[in-house]
């Protein structure tokens, strides 16, 4: 109605040419309102919450330190492991079915040998403890967090703070190897240093040190809210973000809530519902004519056979998903109590979702990337801390919903975005497809190799990506 009657007072205004002005100004401000309002960043509310036990204390009485934080370990924890091993039952595997239908006991065996006779947890404590630790009660609930900063800073040169967040069954640890890459780069050949990072890496809530909500409902919203407000209590106001799996989901929320804050994502996993005649024409005609709709040569390598790679092979190792997203409980009973139950479910994963050619293997080709000292390390944050089952209740809280009504699924994201498509990652998401929700991609690379656990397994190729991303944001 505005603009027509502003083209009326047009049409008018040969006989009044006082008003050519004014129209002028009035259409121009319809539309001045029309661009910004079509172009506003929508949001996801940040809400608030209590996760603690009983009800939440009056404002301002929480306890808000940092609060140092170490590891430790006792003879007890240790017998009572050690006990536990001793008394593990062995099933033989099939014939030939190396990993195909899990984890091979065979190799098993193997690994709780090793684990009862050599793998020394007095020892791997002092690693983890090789970094400063903290814990902070954020709505209720002690969490945990590393804080690295770099042991020196070029004359001139800005620090980023990047908060790295991991996935299931991963942990903090998992970032150990890339850390000293990020904070120290110039010493590991990686820049020269004109980008140097300080690094925060948290537990998830119900991960390893960070303490399990004691009320239902804790998704990815609710921790990407509890990081923003680790971040600000760290005095942080603008950060990078960086995740894969959970870490992923987590970080994504956090830039759809507190965009401002935000400098940059980058995350190694994304995953496009296919939804849409536009992406179901993409879908059947991509390895075809896959310059019609936007692919590349190295999305088709990655993606087709469609069918074989994008449903039976995840169809293949979803199986953990279904059982956490409905009854996490149950399953989690016998893990919490069983190690060798627990690091065959952890380690499993390890295998096939780093390759999945690797189910061919007896072993699972799990020492061929990972050392068992690194992979029990990781296990045993699960058994000290008995975080299986709040961990596996993370998939019923975010999955027991419709995704598609969710509000973060009505909102892009529009901070500056990097992502790096590892080729063993469990689906692979092209750049085309990327593009319908991140609005501002920056860098999208496809990574010569690596798979789901890319901070573990090739932290030097991750770390070169996070740190050209930056680079490329920072001259923006």
């Amino acid at each position: 109605e505005n603009v027509l009657s502003q083209i009326r007072y047009f049409e008018s205004s040969q006989r009044n040419p006082f008003l050519v002005p004014a129209a002028a100004l009035g259409v121009g401000g319809v539309l001045v309102y029309w661009l910004r309002s079509g172009h506003k960043i929508k949001t996801i509310e940040m809400g608030d919450g209590w996760w603690g036990s009983g009800k939440r204390p009056p404002k301002g009485k929480e306890d808000e330190s940092i609060r140092p934080f170490k590891i430790e370990t006792s003879d007890k924890e240790i017998e009572d492991l050690h006990y536990r091993l001793d008394r593990f039952r062995y099933t033989p595997p099939l014939e030939g079915a190396a990993f195909h239908y899990g984890f091979n006991s065979n190799y098993l065996q193997k690994v709780v040998a090793y684990w009862r006779n050599q793998f020394n947890w007095r020892k791997q404590v002092e690693v983890l403890n090789k970094y400063p630790h903290f814990h902070t009660t954020i709505e209720g609930i002690d969490i945990h967090f590393i804080h690295v900063k770099p042991h020196y800073v070029p004359h001139g040169r800005a620090v980023q703070p990047l908060l790295m967040v991991h996935g299931w069954p991963g942990s903090f640890y998992e970032f150990y190897k890339i850390i000293p890459m990020l904070t120290e780069p110039a010493e590991h050949s990686l820049n020269d240093g004109d980008i140097v990072f300080e690094v925060i890496c948290p537990s998830i809530p119900g991960y390893g040190f960070s303490e399990a909500p004691h009320q239902k409902g804790f998704d990815s919203k609710a921790a990407a809210r509890i990081f923003h407000k680790l971040m600000n209590r760290l005095g942080f106001k603008e950060y990078y973000l960086q995740g894969g799996d959970w870490g992923s989901r987590i970080t994504i929320d956090m830039a759809q809530m507190l965009p401002q804050s935000v400098k940059g994502l980058h995350l190694n996993l994304i995953f496009i519902p296919i939804r849409g005649l536009r992406k179901i024409l993409s879908v059947m005609l991509g390895s075809y004519v896959p310059w019609l709709v936007g692919l590349s040569r190295e999305d088709v390598q990655r993606m087709y056979p469609f069918i074989q790679k994008n449903f039976y092979e995840l169809l293949q190792e979803s199986g953990y998903l279904h059982i956490q997203a409905t009854k996490p409980d149950t399953a989690g009973c016998g893990l919490n109590d069983s190690p060798v139950g627990l690091a065959a479910y952890i380690l499993e994963k390890f295998s096939t979702w780093t390759d999945k050619a690797f189910r061919q293997k007896d072993d699972g080709s799990l020492e061929s990337k990972y050392s068992l000292d690194e992979l029990l390390t990781n296990v045993m944050i699960y058994w000290v801390t008995s975080s299986i089952v709040p961990s596996m209740r993370f998939y019923k809280e975010n999955i027991s919903k419709d995704p598609t009504l969710t509000a973060d699924a009505r909102v892009g994201v529009h901070v500056p975005t990097g992502i790096a498509a590892f080729p063993q990652e469990l689906a692979h998401t092209p750049h085309v497809w990327a593009k319908e929700v991140f609005k501002n991609i920056i860098t999208y690379s496809y990574m010569p190799q690596g798979g789901h656990f890319a901070a573990f397994e090739e932290p030097k190729l991750l770390a070169q990506d996070i740190i050209k991303f930056v680079r490329k944001v920072e001259k923006l």
